[in-house]
């Protein structure tokens, strides 16, 4: 990791904290999907596919600022990390889609 002996310290805390936190939302999201049935499963599945390519990206970065300016205050990023995602929005409007389909039908 680049930075100065104490940034890189400071950022390996922080790194810690974050991976703990991809881990939290990964297992929240792995416990949703083993109650959930088809298509939400899948769904689910590939919502989990979207936060280890997210988490593969961050833990990347070899910039000590880079964590020290962006997550040292963990809030919800990882959670807008896949909101913000173009699959997630696709898989929300195919939710959506699904749900009113089931409404016009009742």
């Amino acid at each position: 990791m680049t930075g100065t002996v104490n940034q890189v310290a400071w950022a390996m805390q922080i790194k810690a904290s974050v991976t703990a936190e991809f881990d939290r939302v990964a297992k929240a999201l792995e416990s949703a999907a083993s109650k959930q049935a088809e298509p939400d499963r899948m769904n689910t599945q590939a919502m989990i596919a979207i936060l280890e390519e997210k988490r593969a990206e961050v833990m990347a970065k070899d910039q000590a600022g880079y964590f020290i300016h962006d997550w040292q205050e963990l809030r919800d990023q990882v959670r807008q990390m896949i909101v913000q995602d173009f699959r997630y929005q696709a898989i929300k409007a195919a939710r959506a889609t699904r749900q009113q389909g089931r409404h016009v039908s009742n």
